[in-house]
């Protein structure tokens, strides 16, 4: 245990994080989506939920505002114009941890290849289906700047 950090980060997950690199894209993914044959990196939240990682990441992730989107999400059905609960979740999550930052859906098209290319995979135990983001990782600026 750590102080001011959430219990949810475990070692591997606190350690892909650090590893991680400005641009470097994390996927938090859902029960459903093939992980292991998808990823190069795969780190396992099993029995957790997306929303809980999700929240647990953005207390510690900076996002990349050198980029138009640094966030972005599956779509029901991967078409970009429809959005589920679990979506509005998503999103409401992300406007509270990470205010300016806008959630992007993505079609499947665009989501499974990044998804593939990202740094990590985290697979969740989420049951609700379309229930993948992908944060790209930004910058600590120093303490002067």
């Amino acid at each position: 245990m750590l102080i001011g950090l959430p219990a949810l980060l475990g070692p591997e997950m606190l350690f892909t994080l650090r590893s991680m690199g400005h641009g470097d894209e994390i996927a938090l993914v859902d029960g459903n989506y093939p992980a292991q044959a998808h990823a190069g990196r795969l780190v396992r939240a099993d029995g957790h939920g997306l929303l809980a990682v999700l929240e647990a990441i953005l207390q510690v992730l900076p996002l990349d505002d050198f980029t138009p989107c640094a966030i972005f999400r599956a779509a029901e059905g991967n078409d970009p114009a429809r959005s589920g609960p679990i979506h509005a979740q998503i999103d409401a999550l992300c406007g509270k941890h990470a205010p300016g930052f806008a959630v992007q859906p993505l079609s499947g098209e665009q989501l499974y290849p990044r998804i593939r290319g990202a740094h990590t995979i985290i697979a969740t135990s989420e049951p609700a289906l379309y229930a993948n983001v992908i944060l790209r990782k930004g910058v600590i600026r120093p303490a002067d700047a």
